[in-house]
């Protein structure tokens, strides 16, 4: 089993929710959280803007201003069979790629053990 782990934009929760339900995957967490990525700087604009005084009205301009902002993100969590880890990483690239930086991040984990809580039982032969 494998924990696959994504953060993406706030705004595309409901599309990634009918894409993995859609696609076999009804069982998921999805949580509120506020975080940020590296967004690259281009240190000749960082130069020009500090030079005139102005930041422009641009994504570059929203860059420079957000070298501590949090923002807004999802945080989804799904355990899913080894041979389906590829399937859902790209059912959650296909219902988040913008190709705009801020698309999101997926990371995936093993998962060593699982246990019913209600019988305590071990259930990883459940999966």
């Amino acid at each position: 089993m494998k924990e696959v782990m994504c953060f993406i934009r706030a705004n595309k929760v409901n599309d990634t929710k009918k894409a993995l339900a859609g696609n076999g995957f009804p069982a998921f967490t999805c949580r509120k959280c506020l975080g940020r990525g590296k967004k690259s700087i281009d240190p000749d604009l960082l130069n020009t803007v500090l030079a005139v005084g102005e930041l422009p009205l641009s994504p570059i301009g929203e860059n420079l201003t957000e070298a501590t902002r949090l923002i807004a993100k999802r945080f989804f969590t799904l355990i899913v069979e080894e041979k389906d880890v590829d399937k859902a990483v790209e059912t959650i690239i296909a219902a988040n790629q913008t190709g705009d930086p801020g698309d999101g991040r997926i990371f995936v984990l093993p998962i060593l053990e699982a246990f019913t809580v209600r019988s305590g039982e071990p259930t990883m032969e459940a999966f």
